[in-house]
């Protein structure tokens, strides 16, 4: 599948610094940052610094160090919150992709949430 990346996205505008943000940790591949509209005590979005529109799009194209450090970044912002769940009562990561994933923007990015009881995003079954 080919992918459309438009470089005038909301998160490619903070890469390039034109748009503040609330950074929380930055590496050479990833920059992760506090929402402006939290939905939780903590919400921070992990995004790396290429041109990736979702998931699988980063997962088949990205360089493994991309991949790496996107991974690491996560569990580093992780342990910066103290979301663990050996050291608190833990989080929800999210990565929205396409239109029936309510993907905002069509930069790929991670949701980590922690800080109060979410509930389910399903119903059990």
């Amino acid at each position: 599948m080919a992918y459309q990346y438009d470089d005038q996205n909301i998160f490619a505008k903070i890469l390039r610094g034109e748009i503040p943000n609330g950074t929380v940790l930055e590496t050479d591949h990833c920059l992760a940052f506090r929402d402006i509209a939290p939905q939780a005590p903590d919400h921070v979005l992990i995004i790396p610094k290429g041109a990736y529109v979702n998931f699988d799009h980063f997962a088949n194209n990205a360089s493994d160090a991309e991949i790496l450090d996107w991974v690491h970044t996560i569990g580093k912002v992780c342990t910066l919150l103290g979301v663990c769940p050996d050291e608190a009562n833990g989080y929800r990561l999210i990565a929205n992709s396409g239109k029936h994933g309510v993907q905002d923007v069509p930069h790929l990015h991670a949701h980590i949430l922690a800080g109060r009881m979410l509930g389910r995003m399903l119903p059990a079954t």
